[in-house]
């Protein structure tokens, strides 16, 4: 009998100590609710964000930093760099003569080898003279602002490890992407919205190849993932309260669940599941008082609404995104990723048919509301604060793919950043006279990582979590900060 009670689990009592703590429990229970009838309790307290044990507290960085928060507008597909940022006029010159040195295996599919002159007109603009497509005329506007990094290469030209590398930094599945280190290693500035929140396509045209994988928390802590916005309202469900408990009531209620939790807790320290369902409910329960008014872009002014086109059938979608992207930024929220375009081909911004009947409609659909966002972070005073972040998993052949189209290219793509810290109006690489290689300054996905961690106060070979035995950053053992574009 001795032995059997030294080898029982230490949480498992014995039946006198159930009996003993059951006891006193329900008399506990019962003062408690006397004390509460008579107005006898004290308020429960309000949750701290500086607690030092709470996963999302805000931390300070490793250096003062440019920028609080990220929003990252991912184009998914693979925009066409020769189509939209990256003018080549020597392309247009030579439209249908042979592309010396083109390899049939740059593209997922087969490719003609004969160059492909973009279909769509390009002028200068702003004092920096950028050349922008005509496809982005209200974007045109904000090139004195943008930073474009022309030079930038991935290592796959098939989509779901391409989007697996510029989100997490590597091309497998499995990994933390952007947001939950940034998270991990920053938290939230708002206790009561999560920090790291994702959108996706809005028209119901499917996810990024790689699903969710694209925004997971991989080994890090499950409550560093994001928090995913329905594409249609309610944003998020079960958001308002039903409940016909006052919201103290419910406080309290939550607080006894919560404990209970975590006295379970305790016995499986080592489930960072647990501890992510257990932060779960406890961040529902937050978001139900505050999350509802952060979300009601209604409540902006008209002049606001149709700014970001919401008036429009064509970019309304995009632009209600942005426009409460905005409005979490405004409210602490950390990092805010949006991805235009759903699964693939035609639903996306992956031109394999007909480049411009493709590109035409998907900028047609962000342009607008990109440009309202940035003029209005500024407007806001949320700019200088925010970094913006623009762009795809990879580029676009110069040659063409059928008559109309474009394949995929590893070897050359554009994105561009504004905001936080950025040095507007500069153009950082430069790729061939065709747009098919980079050729100066070339720019890797851990050189865009080291990049937003460095304007985010982070350095990217200090932000570590130790997994099987190693210590793990998102930048691997690679990436060169971009000073160049750095005010």
């Amino acid at each position: 009998m001795n032995q059997f009670r030294e080898s029982r689990p230490a949480y498992l009592p014995s039946r006198r100590e159930l009996l003993r703590f059951g006891g006193m429990g329900f008399g506990s229970l019962a003062l408690a609710g006397m004390l509460d009838h008579q107005g006898l309790t004290a308020p429960p307290a309000p949750i701290s964000k500086t607690v030092a044990t709470h996963p999302l507290a805000p931390r300070q960085p490793h250096f003062a930093a440019k920028a609080k928060s990220v929003i990252w507008l991912f184009l998914n597909g693979g925009p066409s760099h020769i189509d939209t940022w990256d003018y080549k006029p020597e392309l247009q010159k030579r439209d249908g003569q042979k592309l010396a040195g083109a390899d049939s295996k740059t593209g997922f599919f087969t490719t003609s080898g004969k160059l492909l002159k973009s279909p769509f007109k390009f002028a200068q603009h702003g004092q920096s003279g950028t050349w922008v497509s005509e496809i982005f005329p209200n974007l045109a506007k904000h090139v004195d602002q943008m930073a474009f990094i022309h030079s930038c290469y991935t290592e796959s030209n098939n989509h779901s490890p391409a989007l697996f590398q510029i989100n997490t930094g590597l091309n497998r599945m499995g990994f933390p992407c952007v947001g939950s280190w940034i998270t991990y290693g920053l938290g939230s500035e708002n206790a009561n919205m999560p920090g790291f929140v994702v959108m996706t396509d809005a028209l119901g045209r499917g996810l990024p190849k790689g699903k969710a994988l694209n925004w997971g928390a991989g080994f890090l802590p499950g409550v560093y993932q994001a928090t995913p916005l329905n594409n249609n309202s309610p944003a998020i469900d079960n958001l308002n309260r039903r409940s016909k408990q006052s919201a103290a009531q419910q406080r309290r209620l939550m607080d006894l669940v919560q404990a209970s939790n975590r006295e379970h807790q305790q016995r499986y320290a080592d489930e960072t599941d647990l501890t992510a369902r257990i932060e779960a409910f406890e961040l529902a329960f937050r978001m139900q008082m505050s999350a509802p008014g952060v979300l009601a872009v209604d409540q902006e002014t008209e002049a606001t609404r149709k700014a970001y086109g919401l008036d429009s059938k064509k970019c309304a979608h995009f632009g209600r995104q942005c426009l409460m992207a905005r409005r979490m930024v405004e409210q602490g929220v950390r990092f805010v990723q949006i991805y235009s375009g759903g699964t693939g081909d035609a639903q996306s911004w992956d031109g394999h048919k007909d480049i411009r009947k493709n590109h035409s409609t998907l900028a047609g659909e962000v342009d607008q509301p990109i440009a309202a966002l940035l003029a209005d972070l500024k407007q806001h005073g949320l700019l200088d604060s925010t970094l913006v972040i623009c762009g795809g998993e990879f580029g676009r052949t110069s040659d063409s793919q059928g008559s109309r189209g474009r394949d995929h290219n590893p070897n050359a793509f554009t994105t561009w950043f504004a905001g936080g810290g950025i040095k507007g109006g500069v153009h950082h690489g430069v790729t061939d006279e065709f747009g098919y290689k980079t050729i100066e300054n070339r720019t890797s996905v851990h050189d865009l990582h080291a990049t937003i961690l460095h304007l985010l106060g982070m350095d990217h070979k200090r932000l570590t979590y130790r997994f099987n035995g190693r210590d793990y950053r998102l930048t691997d053992v690679h990436g060169e900060i971009l000073t160049e574009i750095i005010a």
